[in-house]
């Protein structure tokens, strides 16, 4: 039977990518005040962002409740007798522990294995894509894990912000922690390393910034996958995969307006660049 592979929304894989390769999204959960919204199932980006600008509530976000994992487990347990799951890191949030939770209230058993990411945005989402075409293709499940654990490392990020205000507010910020405060105006660029957002450089001008997401990929002696992502600055995205083009093809390269959960914890203006690859020539 097909291994069958589960993820999170902060995977923040395409549509036609869920659907093609057969992997269940479950969502976050997203609350302005007292509303509750299931991340990019009952709110769209737009409607998020334009939600940002006139609700007086800031917005919060919490895991997946174990029901929603449980449900999803106990549907696909019909199809298969082994499960995959891979989650954002848990450095940054609870989802994978909710994930494991809900193993133990599956009505009907089967093999169900848990893997921390240790990312997120589309670096986690291609690191599910690879499991999911590992799957697809008949491989067991330790098969499938393998695949998952051999390109954890080989997924990555950089994202340059506005401002680091909604990291901050979040509790999010991590080791970024040292680039508020300054008395200039900055243009923060941060990734995730082990898990956690790290400061990954500044630069005095926006320009520069997406100077630095271009050199970033160009860093790469090999890559397979690449995705740029914004929250509310479409036209910038634009012109950086067209930039872009010159490193990678640019139809191949996955555009994502970013889920309205990971929207909470950047605030608009983010630009973003994820690169499934190898630094060195192998």
């Amino acid at each position: 039977m097909t291994v069958k592979i589960v993820t999170d929304s902060v995977a923040d894989l395409p549509p036609p990518v869920v659907k093609e390769l057969g992997i269940t999204v479950v969502p976050l959960v997203l609350r302005f005040g007292a509303e509750t919204y299931r991340d990019s199932v009952d709110l769209t980006p737009d409607q998020f962002y334009q939600k940002l600008k006139t609700s007086r509530a800031f917005p919060a976000t919490s895991v997946p409740s174990p029901q929603s994992y449980v449900e999803a487990y106990d549907r696909l347990v019909e199809e298969t007798d082994a499960i995959v799951v891979v989650s954002v890191t848990a450095r940054l949030s609870g989802t994978r522990d909710v994930a494991l939770q809900a193993i133990g209230e599956m009505k009907k058993k089967c093999r169900v294995e848990v893997i921390d990411s240790e990312t997120a945005t589309m670096a986690e989402g291609f690191i599910v894509m690879r499991a999911a075409q590992a799957a697809r293709d008949g491989a067991k499940l330790d098969e499938v894990m393998a695949v998952v654990y051999r390109n954890i490392p080989r997924a990555s990020f950089l994202a340059a912000f506005d401002t680091l205000e909604y990291l901050r507010k979040g509790g999010r910020i991590g080791r970024a922690q040292a680039l508020l405060g300054s008395m200039l105006k900055i243009n923060p660029l941060i990734t995730l390393k082990d898990g956690l957002v790290e400061a990954a450089g500044r630069t005095r001008s926006r320009a520069k910034a997406i100077d630095q997401l271009y050199d970033y990929v160009a860093g790469y002696a090999r890559i397979e996958e690449m995705a740029v992502g914004d929250t509310a600055c479409p036209e910038e995205a634009g012109a950086l995969v067209e930039r872009l083009g010159a490193i990678f093809p640019a139809e191949r390269i996955y555009r994502s307006k970013m889920t309205p959960v990971i929207g909470t914890h950047t605030g608009p203006g983010l630009l973003l660049v994820a690169v499934l690859g190898d630094k060195e020539e192998l």
